[in-house]
């Protein structure tokens, strides 16, 4: 069978919440996630205060995780050069993440620049991470569709996808729901139609859902070859401009869950995870 391979994103969780979280919270928090034995850990983001004022703190966060004895690899938002620099200054961070949005106007909203300046700071990105040795992980945000009537199909997710693996090299690209747009059947679809294209690459899942419809997407995304999956203790987080209050991260429990009771070995420890369930409604008090 093959390696199931599962982030869990806490920077993602956070990042839109308005009350700050104090760094000690953020780092005990952490330090929990890290014994469970996820892949890789999404544990901040080296972008401007200005706009993610949650993350202000990455720095200070990154220097309290004990790495002694995890075998999780921690990732980084990035979001232009500056932050890419920032982050490749720290021989902890093993991925930098970007955020590559097939809608135009999405892109401009999320990084305020369109495409073509943004496939402009992509290369930038991921030739400094590859001086460095240092992969980079693209979000092909907008990846099921757009509310802004910006065109959409999966021969544009595939355009983006392909130019990112043969003209920069970058390897693992996260199919992205960003406001819960796709059904099951149409996010199986995308993968069935694109992953085929592009055998070298990993395709993965950064799905933000209904609950009551987690189950079904991983089902049907992993029934479709996805191996890579994103997610959030308690669907914790979502998009702001997913104009639905219960759009939030894939919960990680309901990943767990289905893929053990379907006979898949994800190498978790469960006690452990348990320990970061209960600590969670410490972090996340009122959401």
């Amino acid at each position: 069978m093959e390696k199931i391979k599962i982030t869990e994103c806490p920077r993602d969780a956070m990042q839109g919440l308005s009350d700050f979280i104090p760094t000690d919270v953020k780092i005990n928090y952490e330090n929990q996630l890290l014994k469970c034995g996820f892949d890789v850990l999404d544990f901040g983001s080296f972008v401007s205060p200005k706009y993610i004022p949650q993350w202000r703190d990455t720095a200070a966060v990154l220097e309290g995780l004990d790495l002694s004895s995890t075998k999780t690899k921690l990732l980084s938002i990035v979001a232009n050069e500056r932050g890419a620099e920032d982050a490749l200054n720290f021989e902890e961070i093993s991925y930098l993440g970007y955020p590559f949005s097939v809608s135009e106007t999405f892109q401009k909203r999320n990084t305020n620049i369109d495409i073509e300046g943004s496939w402009d700071r992509i290369s930038a990105i991921a030739n400094k991470a590859a001086q460095k040795n240092r992969s980079v992980l693209v979000y092909l945000s907008m990846g099921f569709g757009n509310p802004y009537g910006d065109p959409w199909n999966a021969e544009i997710v595939l355009k983006w996808a392909s130019r990112l693996y043969t003209e920069l090299g970058v390897k693992i690209l996260a199919l992205s729901d960003t406001i819960g747009a796709a059904t099951p059947e149409l996010a199986a679809a995308v993968f069935k139609e694109i992953a085929p294209e592009l055998p070298h690459v990993e395709f993965g899942a950064h799905m933000h859902v209904r609950p009551q419809d987690a189950t079904k997407m991983i089902e049907s995304v992993y029934n479709a070859g996805c191996r890579r999956f994103d997610g959030a203790i308690n669907g914790f987080g979502g998009c702001p401009m997913a104009e639905d209050v219960l759009v939030g991260n894939m919960p990680t429990e309901t990943m767990i869950d289905w893929m053990e009771s379907n006979g898949m070995n994800l190498d978790i420890n469960d006690d452990e995870f348990k320990k970061a369930l209960k600590l969670s409604t410490n972090v996340f008090p009122l959401h």
